[in-house]
């Protein structure tokens, strides 16, 4: 009748002085792999005005259907979105959009803190 009792106090000793496993996010951050992929970024041009040439790769190549753009042609006859927006709610982070881009124009970051936004 002891033997268990005490065979389970040695489990729940040995589990109590191991290392902890849980991260107190967040005084303690996790430091994320170098090829994670959390957040979307848009690359700008020298004069500021995105990358993008509206080429609906990038939404086209998405197997969620997260990435809506909206594009213009100024005089010159270059386009460029007035509206990119990705619904974070459905993404899935696949990164295939950065692929598919033939211009470089979107990638992803590894901050994945995505408060107040």
């Amino acid at each position: 009748m002891i033997r268990p009792l005490i065979k389970g106090l040695e489990l729940t000793l040995k589990y109590f002085f191991s290392p902890a496993v849980t991260v107190q996010y967040p005084e303690e951050r996790w430091e994320p792999y170098p090829r994670y992929r959390a957040r979307h970024i848009m690359y700008q041009r020298e004069d500021g005005r995105p990358k993008c040439v509206v080429c609906m790769l990038c939404a086209t190549v998405c197997p969620a259907k997260c990435i809506r753009i909206v594009g213009i042609q100024d005089q010159k006859g270059d386009q460029y979105p007035t509206t990119y927006e990705i619904d974070l709610g459905r993404c899935i982070f696949c990164g295939f959009c950065v692929e598919a881009c033939p211009v470089n124009a979107i990638g992803m970051t590894t901050h994945y803190e995505l408060d107040g936004e």
